[in-house]
């Protein structure tokens, strides 16, 4: 019922409301795709913007680039030990992880586990990659319609998921179904109810103690699950620390990458000379790939926390205000990316994006990231003409997670 209430809402034109009356939490807005003039308007007029009465509690917005960088760069004075999402921690079932940690801690816990994708092993995963990419386009139904989503973007980002945890394969939509729980719960918008929300995560839980108890028990080997069992800063996580760190590294290895698979399809779709460009010369792929994260932000925000009071860019942050630095914004800031509301997949320097983040907190699997994109789209052009979208696509019912529920789509091969 609150999905179909947020995807029916009226969502007013931001130039029309007072400024201290916008609030870009609200995910009915990002449902919608309807949040472009409300950050064009903030980036504007309060690039540092104070809501007082937002969905999740009074929190600022930062929109450019510039101010985004610096503070995601400053931990000793933002930090991220309070949370990464506006949602303020419940007391009976938070579940800290090292992204929501400042150091020592978040240093130590992060070393741990970053060996999976230390560039040895990404050299290891690329054909896994390649082969489990091909498979799954060799198998889709030309000719017919088929969500794009579950069928080519959560497939072959779960598949990647549990060979990296080393987790039974048989199981592996379980890792997605955690994901969907631990993002969409009513209490960060979305349409999942909290006890619900909940149980899902306490039984992910119990299925990764009892693998991790197992692992403790054998030669410690590449997967993270091992590395996090063997690791003497990680063996002995109290329950919900170790719960926390899985949603983490399940989110951050699914719903990413998923989401701007998906939204490099749409992106095509919609800039058709992009398409033409890319059937042209296939070696424009890799450049591409960084256009595609950019384009689709797959996180649109990070939360910080101010440890002090402090002025920044010309206001006064309390200590304890909630800051969230808008990765969806920045990427479209004029100042700093040329013509940046442009899908370009030749853009020069399209690296210099936002979606990965800066400083002690920038995204550990970045290069996996984009090389499973890279790979998956070699695969795809030597297969098909167009992927086509045929249909309404549905987006996801969050302001945190910019993601796709539904593609309709046929491919059409060469």
């Amino acid at each position: 019922m609150a999905e179909a209430i947020a995807q029916t809402a009226v969502i007013p034109d931001p130039y029309t409301m007072e400024l201290r009356d916008i609030d870009v939490s609200r995910p009915e807005i990002m449902q919608q795709d309807a949040q472009w003039d409300y950050f064009a308007r903030l980036r504007e007029e309060a690039p540092v913007h104070y809501c007082e009465n937002g969905m999740f509690g009074p929190f600022w917005s930062l929109t450019k680039f510039n101010d985004i960088m610096a503070m995601d760069k400053n931990h000793h004075d933002f930090s991220s030990d309070l949370g990464i999402t506006l949602i303020d921690r419940q007391a009976d079932f938070s579940t800290p992880n090292f992204i929501s940690m400042d150091p020592p801690k978040h240093d130590v816990q992060r070393h741990t586990v970053q060996g999976v994708v230390a560039p040895m092993n990404l050299a290891k995963l690329e054909s896994t990659i390649r082969s489990r990419a091909a498979a799954i386009l060799d198998s889709l139904p030309v000719g017919e319609t088929f969500n794009w989503v579950d069928t080519v973007s959560i497939e072959l980002t779960t598949q990647m998921l549990a060979t990296i945890f080393d987790f039974p394969f048989a199981d592996r939509r379980k890792l997605t179904y955690w994901s969907d729980m631990a993002t969409s719960g009513e209490l960060a918008g979305g349409p999942t109810p909290e006890a619900e929300r909940r149980a899902a995560l306490l039984e992910c839980l119990e299925y990764f103690t009892n693998l991790r108890n197992r692992r403790a028990n054998e030669p410690i080997k590449s997967d993270l699950l091992s590395m996090l069992a063997h690791g003497k800063d990680t063996q002995n996580m109290p329950p919900m620390e170790f719960l926390g760190n899985l949603i983490l590294l399940i989110v951050g290895g699914n719903d990413t990458t998923r989401n701007s698979i998906s939204g490099g399809v749409l992106a095509l779709n919609e800039n058709p000379g992009e398409y033409d460009k890319l059937r042209a010369n296939p070696g424009l792929i890799s450049n591409m790939v960084s256009e595609i994260i950019r384009w689709q932000t797959p996180l649109a925000y990070m939360r910080r926390t101010a440890n002090r009071d402090i002025e920044f860019g010309g206001q006064h942050i309390k200590q304890g205000d909630k800051i969230a630095m808008w990765y969806l914004s920045g990427n479209r800031d004029d100042e700093v990316i040329e013509d940046p509301d442009r899908f370009w997949i030749d853009r020069p320097h399209a690296r210099h994006h936002l979606s990965f983040g800066f400083g002690i907190h920038r995204c550990m699997g970045n290069r996996l990231a984009e090389m499973q994109l890279r790979v998956l789209w070699e695969e795809i052009m030597q297969r098909f003409r167009m992927i086509e979208v045929v249909g309404e696509i549905e987006r996801v019912q969050s302001s945190f997670v910019r993601g796709y529920a539904t593609m309709p789509v046929q491919v059409h091969p060469w």
